[in-house]
């Protein structure tokens, strides 16, 4: 390698889980308000950049036909928020799939301006033009277990995420985020409770777990009735602590006592619903 040459950069992209997601009201602007315990999985799509004289995107991965290399991607729009003049050629591995509540896009848009910042030698972006990319863009920025508040500005870093098993279900049907939070019966509901116990008491910490909500379940299941079933397969299933669903659907998730348990569960979902996505991960740990 010549001294003016770059070794390509690539960051993970995990997908963004809404361990529960409490909707407390809605502004004048139509935005809601949330309070969300939020952590992230190691599966995930990943970025890799490369030095290039203009900025160019490709696609590969299980879930790339689902997106497009147009300059409307949420990628390409990641990288000229971080500097507009610069190129770059950005690689995108799609292996999570599209609109999935959890949080593909976003990730994939944080993961290129950490990628891009560190090629262009450049700071990162502050709240408010992250902001522009989407709520969940600065949650993703920095992946870990964090309370998210208001629109997706307000984060408080909660430490280290607890060491459990994880098992990922989406059954392939399409969801609007504005249809599901149209069918909210109502906006105004009660935040998390406090305090939040210490993740490393995961039996405690699961116990309150099981106590909050994710206030878009039942009008994601209006729409998609599918939902629901796979929430209950996944309760049913020995092992399992806890199952809900991730932001506004449809992938939902279920915790496990062990791996065993975990990977039990996915050979008998595979088995009885080959068309479904199922992906047994852990959470992030960084």
């Amino acid at each position: 390698m010549t001294p003016t040459e770059t070794a390509p950069l690539t960051e993970p992209a995990p997908a963004k889980l809404n361990l529960c997601l409490h909707v407390t009201a809605q502004r004048a602007d139509g935005y809601h308000l949330l309070d969300s315990l939020v952590a992230f999985t190691e599966v995930g799509d990943s970025v890799t950049v490369t030095p290039a004289p203009r900025l160019t995107l490709s696609l590969d991965g299980p879930f790339a036909d689902a997106l497009s290399s147009t300059a409307e991607n949420l990628v390409l729009r990641a990288a000229r928020v971080l500097d507009p003049d610069r190129g770059a050629h950005v690689h995108l591995h799609k292996a999570l799939p599209v609109a999935a509540g959890i949080g593909g896009g976003s990730s994939d848009a944080a993961a290129t301006l950490r990628a891009l910042s560190r090629l262009w030698d450049r700071p990162l972006p502050d709240a408010t033009r992250l902001l522009a990319l989407g709520a969940d863009v600065p949650a993703c920025l920095h992946p870990g277990l964090l309370r998210m508040g208001g629109i997706g500005q307000d984060l408080t870093r909660l430490g280290a995420r607890p060491p459990l098993p994880l098992l990922l279900v989406n059954p392939g049907v399409a969801l609007s985020t504005p249809q599901v939070f149209g069918g909210l019966a109502q906006k105004t509901n009660p935040p998390m409770d406090d305090p939040i116990p210490a993740p490393a008491d995961t039996d405690a910490w699961l116990a309150w777990l099981t106590r909050q909500r994710n206030d878009l379940a039942a009008p994601a299941i209006a729409a998609q009735p599918v939902i629901g079933r796979v929430l209950e397969a996944l309760a049913t299933r020995p092992g399992a602590r806890l199952a809900r669903m991730s932001g506004s659907g449809a992938t939902c998730f279920a915790v496990f006592a062990q791996a065993a348990h975990r990977d039990a569960a996915a050979d008998s979902l595979r088995a009885a619903h080959p068309d479904w996505w199922i992906m047994p991960t852990h959470l992030w740990s960084g």
